[in-house]
């Protein structure tokens, strides 16, 4: 595996990520902000940000198989949250849970960065994800 992700002694545990991943391997994956729609566009949990969540995950997913990839090679996940407050950390995890099993997510996470924003490209989109995998 071109993945090797850890949590040193001293740095904040337990987290529902890991916070060092190191990468052996030759081919970079980057897949782009993935949000909660349909292969045609259509918006997906309207309103719903672990709707949203778990949509955008499974999206992700498809542009790792694009790739030869898997969650297993992914490095560093970045996610974007529409005005963000610590109170949505619950639907936030509610939706990772939701597909958790079903795209077989490490567990702890890669290394993984939250960042609130005031708003994405459409109003009704309420997270974005991108994602880092380094394959063999």
């Amino acid at each position: 595996m071109a993945v090797h992700r850890f949590t040193p002694e001293g740095m904040m545990q337990p987290a529902p990520y890991h916070h060092v991943a190191v990468g052996t391997g030759t081919r970079h994956v980057h897949v782009s902000g993935q949000v909660a729609r349909t292969a045609d566009g259509a918006p997906l949990a309207p309103g719903d940000l672990a709707g949203q969540v778990a949509h955008v995950l499974r999206n992700t997913a498809t542009g790792l198989a694009g790739a030869g990839a898997t969650f297993a090679d992914v490095l560093r996940l970045t996610f974007y949250v529409t005005d963000w407050e610590p109170g949505k950390i619950g639907a936030f995890l509610e939706g990772v849970e939701r597909v958790a099993g079903e795209l077989d997510l490490p567990r702890p996470l890669p290394p993984a960065s939250l960042i609130g924003v005031s708003s994405l490209f459409e109003p009704d989109v309420l997270v974005e994800a991108e994602a880092t995998a380094l394959l063999d």
